[in-house]
């Protein structure tokens, strides 16, 4: 177990190499359940989202989903999240360590919509890996093969009433379901004892982190923080600068940033970490996000910040490991990928 934000976490079961393969090769059993939900209520939802994060969510339908961020005025980014459409209102999954700041940022411009925070009493464990809808649908009330990524219906999973979200932080197919505390025990215990003849193991933070870095997928507090653009994060596809949003003026003038995030790919034994120096010519010029050994590729993989022009692929840069420059090269974002359900 470790601290997590605050919260007591699992950061391992057996062990993160077991548990990441175990994910990219059957299926893994995650509790997420210190992520943060906000639900906004009210004649005015859309125009409040709309107004707090970047990304348009005009067109987005009920049942569906999108990954955007929380700006301030400065453009810097306050939180990444999730926003499900519901058919009266909007459902915010936000990162756990963020979720009061969030829930009184949004309620600082809500006006007379309801903002609930219900984080504290909503639970969320997730089925990620190749293996996972298979276990789900097996609990599942209903049919879960139509439903599309970054989609979610409302359902039982062996009679424990949920919510089942087609999303995920793996880089694999699966679902996340979010149920009341007093189910979730139950629901962990009843998916655990359905998947161990497919090969289902509880996974925990460590893997999780292996895992989403793999996928190109950014941690809140590693890969950006409110002093972060979007821009600068990678992340221009979740801002719609045709739409006003708090933070919009200062991204039109903030497109061509001073620094980029790249993947990094090692090129020899070393392992990169968070905060260490990344070097060109001799000089730093940087320093990783994110870094950890990969276990699918078998190699060092970072997320680092460099100039825009030492992040186009290829470009041999170094990065400080205990005092010595090992060898990296710039590769394309993520390093793994598998297609997704359509």
């Amino acid at each position: 177990m470790t601290n997590f934000g605050g919260w007591a976490m699992p950061l391992q079961y057996t062990s993160i190499r077991e548990e990441h393969l175990a994910v990219r090769q059957a299926a893994g059993l995650f509790d997420l359940s210190h992520m943060g939900e906000l639900r906004i209520r009210g004649k005015n939802a859309q125009a409040l989202v709309q107004a707090v994060v970047a990304r348009d969510i005009a067109k987005l339908a009920p049942g569906r989903a999108q990954y955007t961020v929380l700006c301030n005025e400065q453009g810097g980014i306050i939180d990444d999240l999730l926003v499900y459409a519901e058919e009266d209102g909007y459902f915010l999954v936000v990162n756990a360590s963020n979720q009061d700041g969030d829930d009184d940022w949004i309620h600082r411009h809500a006006g007379d919509t309801s903002v609930e925070n219900i984080g504290r009493r909503t639970a969320l464990i997730a089925v990620q890996g190749p293996l996972a809808v298979e276990i789900v649908q097996s609990l599942a009330d209903r049919e879960l093969g139509g439903v599309r990524y970054y989609a979610f219906v409302d359902g039982a999973v062996g009679g424990i009433a949920c919510r089942i979200s087609r999303t995920g932080y793996t880089g694999e197919d699966g679902f996340e379901l979010f149920c009341g505390n007093d189910q979730a025990l139950a629901l962990w215990n009843m998916l655990l004892e359905h998947g161990r003849d497919r090969g289902l193991k509880p996974a925990g933070l460590g893997a999780r982190d292996t895992l989403r870095l793999e996928a190109g997928m950014r941690l809140y507090g590693n890969d950006m923080d409110d002093r972060t653009t979007p821009f600068e994060a990678g992340l221009a596809w979740t801002v719609s600068l045709e739409k006003d949003f708090i933070g919009a003026a200062a991204l039109r003038k903030a497109q061509q940033p001073s620094r980029l995030l790249a993947g990094a790919k090692m090129l020899d034994r070393a392992i990169p970490r968070h905060g260490y120096p990344v070097i060109h010519d001799g000089q730093p010029v940087g320093a990783v996000a994110s870094g950890n050994i990969s276990f699918t590729l078998g190699h060092g993989i970072a997320m680092v910040y460099a100039p825009p022009t030492l992040s186009s692929v290829g470009t041999r840069l170094a990065i400080e490991v205990r005092g010595t420059g090992a060898p990296a090269e710039v590769v394309a974002l993520p390093f793994y990928k598998r297609s997704h359900p359509k």
